[in-house]
C-alpha cells in the first residue's frame, strides 16, 4: 500500500474547490491510500474557505492552512512541504477535476523505486466547435503526444517527498520540481491514464495571460536550475504536430491550427519580454476568470484519440 498526501493551492476558488473535493474524496483506490487532503488558501477573498471548512466537519483527512497574504504558489508548495511528512505528495490544481481513479492510477508507479515523479493526463473540457474550445484541446492534445515520449508535467503531479523547496519566486512549480527529483537520480512517468479535468481560456486575452505567464517561468527555470522542460524544446513540439499519429487532423486542424499556434507564439514572446526586459517572474500571476470552473460531465477531447 502506497500513501500519499494530496495537496492543493487556493485562490478564490470558490467555484471549483466542492467539486474537486468531491473528487478527490470518491477516488477508487485499491493499492493506494490518501492519508489527507490539504487545501492551503492564499489570500482568499471569497468562500473558498468557507467550503473546505464545511468538509473538514464530514471528513477529518481533509486541512485547511491559510494564508493571509497571497504570495504565490511557490511559497504556498514550500509551506506544505513543512507541513506533511507523506512519502509521496500529489498536488492538483483547484481549478481541476480528477477523474474517479486518477490517483490511484498517478500513484502506483512509485511502487518502482526508481521513479521519483508522475503526471496526470490533462484533458480540457472546453467546447471544440468553437475557436478557443479548440486551442485548448489542440494544446494539450499536443502536450498529450508530447510526454508519451519525453514526460512533461502539468495540471496534476505526483513526486517524492525528497527536497525542502522550490525557488519562492517561481511562476511553474511543477518544472522547478522536475530538476529536483532528475537530479536525485529518480525517473519522471508520465501516467497517460491519470486524467484530469480542467478548463482552457474561453478568451484571447485569458489564453495570453495564462501562456505567457508559463513561457516565462520556463524560461526562469532554465535560466536558473538549468533544466528545459519538454515543450521548450522546438524541434520536438514540430515532430509531434506534424507526424504524431495522435494529433486529429480534421478540418480544424488546418483552419483553426494555424491560428492556435500564432497564439502561442505571441504568447511566447510575450513571455520572454516579460522576463528579459521587463523583469516580471509572474510569481504572483493574473487570473485567468474563465479557466475557473469545470464543467460536469467534461466534453471528449478532438485533439487526441485517447480519452
Amino acid at each position: 500500500m502506497v500513501h500519499c498526501c494530496v495537496a492543493t493551492m487556493a485562490y478564490n476558488e470558490e467555484a471549483n474547490i466542492g467539486r474537486m473535493l468531491d473528487a478527490l474524496l470518491s477516488q477508487r483506490l485499491r493499492d493506494v491510500e490518501i492519508v489527507e487532503i490539504i487545501v492551503i488558501a492564499s489570500g482568499c477573498t471569497d468562500c473558498t474557505e468557507d467550503i473546505v471548512r464545511s468538509y473538514i466537519v464530514a471528513e477529518p483527512r481533509v486541512r485547511l492552512i491559510t494564508q493571509r497574504r497571497r504570495r504565490g504558489k511557490s511559497a504556498a508548495l514550500n509551506l506544505l512541504l513543512r507541513r506533511t511528512e507523506a512519502e509521496i505528495i500529489v498536488l492538483v490544481n483547484a481549478d481541476t477535476v480528477p477523474a474517479p481513479d486518477a490517483i490511484e492510477r498517478l500513484v502506483a508507479p512509485f511502487s518502482d523505486p526508481r521513479v521519483g515523479m508522475t503526471g496526470g493526463h490533462p484533458v480540457p473540457t472546453n467546447d471544440p466547435r468553437s475557436f478557443m474550445g479548440y486551442a485548448a484541446h489542440f494544446l494539450w492534445a499536443l502536450h498529450h503526444q508530447l510526454s508519451l515520449r519525453y514526460p512533461k508535467m502539468g495540471e496534476m503531479i505526483a513526486f517524492r517527498n525528497i527536497f525542502r523547496r522550490i525557488p519562492p519566486d517561481s511562476a511553474v512549480d511543477e518544472a522547478s520540481i522536475e530538476p529536483l527529483i532528475r537530479g536525485q537520480g529518480f525517473q519522471l512517468r508520465y501516467v497517460p491514464d491519470a486524467i484530469v479535468y480542467n478548463r482552457g481560456p474561453e478568451t484571447m486575452q485569458d489564453f495570453l495571460r495564462q501562456r505567457r505567464r508559463i513561457y516565462a517561468g520556463h524560461v526562469y527555470v532554465r535560466d536558473t536550475l538549468g533544466y528545459r522542460v519538454a515543450t521548450m524544446k522546438v524541434a520536438r513540439i514540430a515532430w509531434t504536430l506534424l507526424f504524431s499519429p495522435g494529433v486529429k487532423r480534421d478540418w480544424r486542424y488546418f483552419l483553426w491550427g494555424p491560428g492556435v499556434i500564432v497564439l502561442e507564439v505571441w504568447a511566447r514572446l510575450l513571455g520572454m519580454l516579460d522576463y528579459r526586459l521587463w523583469k516580471r517572474k509572474h510569481t504572483i500571476w493574473e487570473v485567468a476568470e474563465t479557466t475557473k470552473s469545470v464543467p460536469a460531465p467534461p466534453i471528449a477531447p478532438s485533439g487526441s484519440e485517447t480519452p
